[in-house]
């Protein structure tokens, strides 16, 4: 076989796992079963390499290959190959030089001079967009680098860029001539800001940021969508290389918690007009610098931690922030809208107005306001109804999460500015949610009832059951059921939040559940089947997840689901095997321990060890009518325990308010 260009490539596991369209569970197994399997160049146990050209030929002798691998599939590794996270991020932004459009902007200064490998890298992955297209190879380069340092880098994803510009075009509601990012990242912000314009009217996209990879990163990305910007390289905070620039928009990601930002030497920067930040409120000294950048009558749109609202350090700073009117309005927002995860970021609107334009009230916004605890952590965010409560009360419309609070009123000794701690709680405990709260409460404990009275009169029989018991391996091979491994999916055609109309549910081993938060168009599942490149479920499919951990078997009754990696479909012979039987025997705890690896806390199970009884049908579908109920039953007592959640929390806050009677 003849190795194709840059076959010298190496590549990991999980790499190889991404180009064949498998999980990197059956590479591994490939790896250990076979020992033609080519031996690894370079690495380590954990994370081995291997020569790409050696595992492709591979793949084709034993009929791995379920489709040609792509001409960008095969260009990634070799990008990889050229070292850490700053060359190959250079590499990627020299691409976007070279293909970007006539109109967009140049990277002059931002680029290192390259070697010849390099450039004969660069020539060939030019030679793929000439087939591919400029914008695809691009956007794939840009997003491999991104997945492949996703620890290192931190990029404000798509979703809340829309809404930080989106918060800027409803607060601002003139025409924007100028926007600034001083800290811009890989340019999401910026790019958000131009999108949200109507063509012909885009405005001048100025962009710094401390860390140059990332700088040419931005520029290399405003270029390929044709925006000329000019993006520096400059610590903005000591070495304000946009001094010049007075924006109509500032839009702000910004570092945090940060203690080396030169509190010292900028102790007389004439930036702090309201006060000299402490030193451990580096948000702080951000804030004054976007306000510092604003043109008369702009805005500032900045990401902050919620810490900043309430930390004692920064209270007489943000006094005075208040006392001036520049700070118009301080919005929570539900954990999960952007790294990290698991902290509900705010973002802070403040703006430079005339003195008869000076309001003297705060708007706080609450976009969690009426979520409980599950709700905040399911995973996915339902961006539509964020968006919707943060730009209703932005207009000035009623929203249930929102208030305008005097500024009179917060200039108290703590200058608490959380949203949380001003907004009035909802009524959730009136009389007629009380009713419906009372009756979802009865419903369920009248199904439980109903389920278990079908259950508790089972008893153990004597005897050993049955004598003879088959694996899922032998079932395989004799023909009742087919077993289908889940795949990565393409994490840009995922849908988040609320169940879009003809999506269908994306599962993963974390959240097997039909309310997933994440979903995918029906049409693009079709499409993903019949290329072998998804693997969605039909129904009565036995969903198996293939981590010890998390193990667990269900019963996919309400098909099609799209299967992620480490998830298995066992695909049933109705007329050889009961579904339900099958995945009652398969969850059983014994059977996960015979079969589960054992290696270390992320061990996982071999479905084909997995066994099952040998029962005739008519026996196999008595026990599988009998699992069904039990699953009912766990079901329901979920529900029910919900139900007296929500009666627990509602109750607790009307004898809180002393408002109950009937006693």
């Amino acid at each position: 076989m003849s190795q194709p260009q840059g076959s010298h490539a190496s590549v990991s596991l999980a790499e190889i796992a991404r180009m064949v369209g498998v999980g990197r569970a059956a590479v591994s197994n490939w790896r250990r079963r076979h020992e033609s399997f080519p031996a690894p160049l370079d690495g380590n146990d954990v994370s081995p390499q291997f020569s790409w050209a050696e595992v492709e030929a591979w793949l084709r002798v034993e009929g791995k290959l379920r489709s040609p691998v792509s001409a960008l599939d095969r260009l990634w590794p070799e990008f990889e190959a050229m070292g850490g996270r700053d060359s190959m991020g250079y590499l990627v932004a020299a691409v976007g030089e070279r293909l970007r459009p006539q109109r967009g902007g140049d990277l002059s200064g931002l680029l290192p001079v390259i070697d010849t490998h390099q450039a004969d890298l660069l020539d060939r992955a030019v030679k793929v967009a000439d087939r591919e297209g400029a914008v695809v190879t691009f956007d794939f380069l840009y997003q491999r680098w991104l997945q492949t340092h996703v620890r290192q880098v931190m990029v404000t994803p798509e979703p809340m860029a829309a809404l930080l510009t989106d918060i800027a075009a409803t607060a601002h509601g003139h025409r924007v001539r100028t926007v600034l990012d001083p800290a811009c990242g890989t340019g999401s912000l910026l790019l958000a800001s131009a999108r949200s314009r109507p063509e012909g009217e885009g405005p001048q996209l100025f962009g710094q940021d401390r860390d140059p990879v990332l700088a040419a990163l931005a520029a290399a990305r405003l270029a390929m969508a044709g925006l000329p910007a000019s993006v520096t390289v400059a610590d903005t905070l000591r070495a304000d290389a946009q001094a010049g620039v007075r924006a109509d928009l500032v839009l702000c990601n910004p570092p945090s918690n940060e203690r080396d930002w030169g509190h010292a030497e900028l102790a007389t920067d004439t930036r702090w007009t309201y006060g000299v930040p402490p030193r451990t409120e580096s948000e702080l000294a951000w804030v004054q610098h976007a306000l510092a950048a604003l043109a008369p009558g702009g805005t500032a749109v900045l990401v902050l931690p919620p810490a900043v609202a309430a930390r004692r350090a920064g209270r007489r700073m943000r006094a005075r922030l208040l006392q001036a009117g520049v700070l118009r309005a301080v919005i929570a927002l539900p954990p999960g809208a952007a790294p990290p995860h698991g902290v509900g970021l705010h973002v802070w609107v403040l703006a430079v107005l005339g003195p008869g334009n000076v309001s003297s009230d705060l708007l706080l916004v609450d976009a969690a306001h009426g979520l409980d605890a599950a709700g905040m952590g399911k995973p996915g965010l339902d961006w539509a109804r964020v968006q919707d409560c943060v730009l209703t009360a932005l207009r000035g419309e009623h929203s249930a999460g929102s208030v305008s609070v005097p500024v009179i009123d917060l200039l108290d000794d703590e200058v608490d500015l959380t949203p949380a701690r001003h907004i009035p709680r909802s009524d959730v405990a009136s009389g007629l949610d009380l009713r419906h709260e009372w009756t979802r409460f009865d419903r369920h404990l009248r199904e439980l009832r109903d389920v278990a009275g079908g259950l508790s009169g089972l008893t153990p029989s004597d005897g050993a059951g049955p004598g003879t018991r088959t694996t899922v391996a032998e079932l395989e091979r004799a023909g009742a059921l087919k077993i289908l491994a889940g795949q990565s999916v393409p994490e840009h055609l995922v849908l988040h939040g609320e169940r879009p109309e003809n999506a269908v549910p994306a599962l993963t081993s974390v959240v097997l559940s039909k309310e997933t938060g994440h979903w995918l168009p029906r049409a693009e599942a079709a499409r993903g089947e019949a290329d072998g490149t998804m693997t969605v479920t039909a129904s009565k499919d036995v969903i198996v997840v293939g981590l010890a951990r998390d193990f667990r078997v269900s019963v996919d009754d309400e098909a099609p689901s799209v299967l992620g990696p480490q998830l298995y479909a066992l695909r049933v012979d109705p007329a050889l095997l009961d579904s339900w039987f099958l995945a009652g025997c398969l969850g059983a705890p014994a059977n996960v321990r015979q079969a589960g690896t054992h290696a270390s806390t992320s061990s996982r199970v071999d479905v084909r060890r997995l066994q099952v009884p040998r029962l005739p049908l008519r026996e196999q579908q008595k026990y599988g009518e009998i699992h069904r109920k039990v699953v009912s039953l766990e079901r329901e007592a979920g529900k029910l325990s919900d139900a007296a959640g929500t009666l627990s929390r509602s109750l607790g806050d009307l004898i809180a308010e002393g408002r109950l009677s009937g006693m």
